[in-house]
C-alpha cells in the first residue's frame, strides 16, 4: 500500500497545478495534481508528454476510465468510487494507482480491507503559494 503524507513515511508531495506556468514552477520530485480532467486535459497531454508523474481528482467511474487513458500515474478518488475502481483497475491492469483522501491514521485499515493502492493524508498536497 502507498502512504503519502504519513509522518514516518518519506514522499514525494503532490502540487495543484492550473497552468504551464505553475508547472515551471514545480519541483522535479513532485507529483502534479490536476483537477478535474475536463479543465486539465491540455496538462495532462503535456505531462505525459514531458514524462511528468500526475494525478488528477475523478467524481465517477467514466471519469477515472478516462484519466487511466491519457496516462495519469494516479487518480483521487472518495472511498465508496475507489472501492469499484480498483476492481476495475485490477481487471483492466491500469498503470495508475489508486489514492483515497484520508484524515487519519484509522483511514489505512479502511482502505486496506478494500485492497486499495494507496491513501494520502491532507499534507501530502499543497499549493505553490504554500509550498
Amino acid at each position: 500500500m502507498l502512504i503519502f503524507g504519513h509522518p514516518l513515511v518519506d514522499s514525494p508531495r503532490f502540487v495543484r497545478v492550473f497552468s504551464l506556468e505553475d508547472i515551471s514552477n514545480t519541483n522535479p520530485n513532485d507529483i502534479l495534481l490536476l483537477e478535474p480532467l475536463g479543465d486539465s486535459i491540455e496538462l495532462a497531454k503535456h505531462c505525459k508528454k514531458n514524462d511528468l508523474k500526475f494525478a488528477v481528482t475523478a467524481g465517477s467511474i467514466k471519469e477515472v476510465l478516462l484519466i487511466n487513458a491519457v496516462g495519469a500515474n494516479y487518480v483521487f478518488c472518495q472511498l465508496e468510487k475507489a472501492i469499484i475502481v480498483q476492481k476495475l483497475a485490477d481487471e483492466y491492469l491500469f498503470d495508475m494507482k489508486i489514492l483515497v483522501l484520508i484524515d487519519d491514521e484509522r483511514g489505512i485499515e479502511r482502505v486496506a480491507r478494500f485492497g486499495i493502492d494507496g491513501v494520502v493524508f491532507p499534507n501530502a498536497i499543497s499549493s505553490l503559494s504554500n509550498s
